[in-house]
């Protein structure tokens, strides 16, 4: 095989601000793998708080360049596996080279990842659209900019429940939080009847992504499903969220791509707990390889287009919380170099 990859800044429509931070722009590691007359590509976002930049990425794949371009691919499956052990500590690297392996694998066999994964023929969850923190005017403008049948509303001020009324009082839609860890145990526990009196329909990752004591005090007591998301970070993570969580957020690029997420969503099954795909502010390359796999799916966090100035890839729409894909080979986006 030939990879290649390129290092992208996609600014974003409105500064980003969650509990952890702020940032006007989405660094992006883009790779692509050829086969003979097939080419396929992946994405991974670069997270300051999981530690991994797109530097780091670059990196470790010159490293090891050689043996990425030399496996003898047949099997995406099989490539995962072998990726894993070859960068056991870059995970976020490992989605992006699955990601691609997929969309190739696709190309070859000219089926859409949908259909290689025999999805019900049903189309899934309506995504939400994310509102970051911001001042309270900011926000509802925002809310009017973009007309949305669910929004996610990221949490972590001092008057998170006084936005949260303005937001219900100037909207229909339903709402869901996400505080990123940015609470305490007495601030969620104080916080939750009000939710609910909001008509807010789930919260995610309340607590430090470490504290399981508090959590299971907060499972016990919530009158809202609550879902992990940095509690819930690679596959083994799946069982354990089982006794503190209603559901769990899986993401791509955390997770380590395509392959390990639909292991998750089969364990998560397995173990009663709903299931919500997230974004970590990709493309519509990454959020394309998400979408094949939102018939699978309770809750849908694919907004990361809808919240970038700039894309990679063309083939991906939204019609009022639909993601809508086309039945093209692999991914089913057209990649602008």
């Amino acid at each position: 095989m030939q990879l290649r990859y390129w290092s992208h800044r996609l600014k974003f429509r409105y500064p980003f601000t969650i509990s952890k931070g702020t940032k006007t722009h989405q660094p992006i590691l883009l790779v692509s793998l050829t086969l003979g007359k097939w080419t396929g590509f992946g994405e991974a976002p670069a997270i300051s708080y999981y530690n991994i930049s797109v530097e780091q990425m670059v990196a470790d794949l010159e490293q090891k360049r050689a043996l990425v371009e030399k496996f003898a691919f047949t099997d995406p499956e099989r490539y995962w596996h072998y990726l894993h052990h070859l960068f056991p500590h870059n995970p976020f690297l490992v989605c992006a080279l699955d990601m691609a392996g997929w969309d190739l694998y696709g190309k070859m066999k000219n089926a859409s990842l949908r259909n290689l994964f025999k999805a019900p023929l049903t189309e899934g969850p309506l995504t939400d659209y994310t509102i970051g923190i911001d001042s309270t005017e900011r926000m509802l403008e925002k809310l009017r900019d973009k007309p949305w049948p669910i929004y996610k509303i990221k949490v972590g001020s001092p008057d998170d429940l006084e936005k949260l009324r303005l937001i219900r009082n100037s909207t229909p839609a339903r709402l869901r939080v996400d505080a990123n860890a940015g609470w305490s145990l007495d601030t969620s526990i104080s916080y939750l009847p009000t939710l609910q009196q909001l008509g807010v329909e789930m919260v995610e990752q309340p607590l430090a992504k470490d504290d399981w004591e508090g959590m299971k005090v907060l499972y016990r007591q919530s009158p809202l499903p609550l879902f992990a998301d940095e509690s819930c970070v690679l596959e083994h993570d799946v069982e354990k969220c089982a006794s503190f969580f209603h559901g769990i957020n899986i993401k791509l690029t955390k997770c380590s791509g395509l392959t390990p997420a639909r292991r998750m969503i089969e364990n998560a099954r397995k173990l009663n707990l709903q299931i919500m795909l997230g974004s970590m502010n990709e493309s519509s390359v990454g959020t394309a390889a998400l979408a094949s796999l939102l018939p699978f799916a309770d809750f849908a966090d694919l907004d990361g287009p809808l919240l970038l100035e700039e894309d990679l890839a063309s083939g991906l729409h939204y019609d009022q919380g639909k993601v809508l894909l086309t039945e093209g080979a692999g991914l089913g986006v057209q990649v602008n170099l």
